[in-house]
């Protein structure tokens, strides 16, 4: 599997990760077989967030990483923060939500927390994991500074942050954020939709994301592409899907030349891009993620990266 450099960082990751997200579902045995699994087609990188699953998908990933045959020096950890859900989601002052909260004390505690659900003494990289209108940056800066002292968080970024929230965030900080999760794919193309009709006046000329595509390349921070297999807002997959019979069509027609499948021409579109993305890779089913990191046998040229990217519904201006 390709490497990439996370960031401006010298640090050398898989393009392609995988997002625990739906983990809690499955037992210890089950999530340890999955990660190996994972580990042998080259990913090194492991995703989660404290709210995946109550907390239980964390704690299941750190369970099944500590009866795994993998050392902790071996793969990279990230977690995410700074939801708090409904059911009072821990957030280190007992109120309980729905709210986005980036009191220093919440990402601390919330830190803390992850740190003893994945069974470590630090995380590789931590995510602000959506903008909080009410964020006071300096509140930010002390946790951060004091997580990063402690030794417990080595990198920091966020999560669906337009460039003008990065900014003002990066400004107050002393850490330099290295990565932004946003959910992109082949039926998710905002951000390369804005780029490509600018000075139009037709729906996806409508910049949604304030150019995040382009800051990103400038500031070399990394965009990590999540729910690359869904179309909408977690609408559901459109491979096999009969609903979009063009796009499977044309990625079975690619598949086929490349002696491989769907899926992981779904995932060679993504890291195809000169923006070096990385992929966050959700499935919890060995044989799709088997599937999924099979990129490397795809071979794309540009005009057929762009027939998929017509074969979505999209066009040029």
């Amino acid at each position: 599997m390709r490497k990439i450099n996370l960031g401006p960082t010298d640090l050398q990751v898989s393009d392609t990760a995988l997002g625990v997200m739906r983990m809690d579902q499955k037992s210890v045995p089950e999530a340890t077989e999955i990660i190996e699994k994972a580990f042998m087609k080259g990913i090194d990188f492991f995703d989660t967030a404290d709210i995946y699953g109550d907390g239980k998908s964390s704690t299941v990933l750190g369970d099944a990483l500590a009866s795994s045959s993998l050392n902790r020096d071996q793969y990279f950890l990230q977690s995410k923060g700074g939801i708090i859900l409904e059911n009072g989601q821990i957030n280190g002052d007992g109120l309980k939500g729905p709210r986005y909260d980036f009191d220093a004390r919440h990402l601390i505690a919330a830190v803390d927390i992850e740190l003893q659900r994945l069974h470590t003494d630090y995380l590789d990289s931590f995510l602000l994991h959506r903008p909080d209108t009410l964020q006071d940056p300096a509140e930010i800066a002390k946790a951060f500074d004091q997580l990063e002292k402690a030794g417990k968080v080595r990198h920091f970024g966020v999560s669906n942050m337009n460039p003008w929230q990065v900014e003002f965030l990066q400004s107050a900080l002393n850490q330099k954020l290295i990565a932004n999760q946003l959910q992109f794919g082949i039926m998710h193309t905002g951000m390369i939709d804005a780029e490509l009709h600018v000075n139009m006046q037709d729906p996806r000329s409508v910049d949604h994301d304030g150019g995040i595509l382009a800051y990103s390349r400038l500031n070399q921070m990394t965009i990590q592409a999540w729910s690359p297999f869904q179309y909408g807002f977690f609408e559901g997959p459109f491979i096999d899907n009969p609903k979009f019979p063009e796009i499977n069509a044309k990625l079975q027609e690619i598949a086929d030349k490349n002696n491989t499948s769907k899926n992981a021409v779904a995932v060679a579109w993504i890291t195809y891009h000169p923006a070096n993305m990385q992929v966050i890779l959700g499935s919890m089913n060995i044989n799709r993620i088997d599937e999924m990191t099979d990129a490397d046998q795809v071979h794309l040229t540009n005009q057929e990266w762009y027939d998929i990217y017509f074969a979505a519904g999209n066009d040029l201006p």
